[in-house]
């Protein structure tokens, strides 16, 4: 298996991984019905601040995770959120997904970030049982605020 890094030229294997997400969340419609065009992508993979890592295993991409770095402003540092994290159903239980997050750990300690979190949801056991077992649990609670347009 290797665990890679995706660039402005990996607009195949991002869609791959889409397809992955999409499975893997059984959310098709979220990460393959309204498809980004290949300059959207290839733009999105060249942002620093954009993380896309993917599994792959004999050329097939059988995981990956998205994750973005978000810089700080009380101190001269970042932390870095992973918001995507899936291996496909055939491949789960064999290391992928702590393979992912141990490189994304790897960028994180390269770029200086204070720290990478994700979030999980209850009832999402294997989730919590993985990064019960790579870090420290938080109970937060999470609020999805929806934009406003001025003057609304």
């Amino acid at each position: 298996m290797i665990v890679r890094r995706l660039g402005p030229g990996d607009i195949v294997a991002v869609r791959a991984l889409n397809a992955v997400y999409g499975a893997a969340f059984d959310d098709p419609e979220t990460y393959r019905a309204d498809r980004p065009d290949d300059a959207w992508l290839a733009r999105q993979l060249g942002r620093e601040g954009v993380i896309v890592l993917v599994a792959e295993l004999d050329g097939n991409i059988v995981g990956g995770l998205t994750a973005y770095e978000l810089p700080k402003l009380e101190a001269a540092r970042s932390e870095i959120y992973l918001y995507d994290l899936a291996v496909d159903a055939a491949h789960r239980r064999c290391g992928i997904a702590t393979a992912l997050i141990g490189e994304l750990q790897h960028i994180a300690a390269e770029t200086g970030a204070w720290a990478v979190f994700v979030q999980a949801d209850h009832g999402d056991d294997p989730a919590v049982a993985l990064y019960t077992g790579l870090g420290a649990r938080e109970d937060v609670m999470h609020f999805d605020l929806p934009p406003r347009p001025r003057g609304a």
